[in-house]
């Protein structure tokens, strides 16, 4: 089973709300998750997100592979400390 940890869009039609979650590959994009470790909201100045990132580590340890912009959130959140 691979696994990802990626955006899962809610939210409104033109407002969009991400959730972060730990998710199965072969699963849709906004559907069954493992857990949710982080949000971000995009339409906020600034952007704000908020995750956990000891479980991204415990999951990423475990082999979740994070999506390109997950990496980045990640990157920035750490940064940003």
């Amino acid at each position: 089973m691979a696994v990802k940890i990626r955006l899962a869009r809610h939210g409104a039609h033109k407002a969009p709300y991400y959730r972060i979650v730990v998710a199965d590959s072969r699963a849709r994009r906004d559907g069954r998750y493992i857990e949710q470790v982080g949000t971000y909201n995009p339409l906020t100045e600034p952007k704000k997100v908020t995750m956990d990132l000891e479980k991204i580590d415990t999951w990423i340890a475990q082999g979740a592979k994070p999506t390109e912009t997950v990496a980045r959130l990640i990157d920035a959140q750490r940064q940003n400390g």
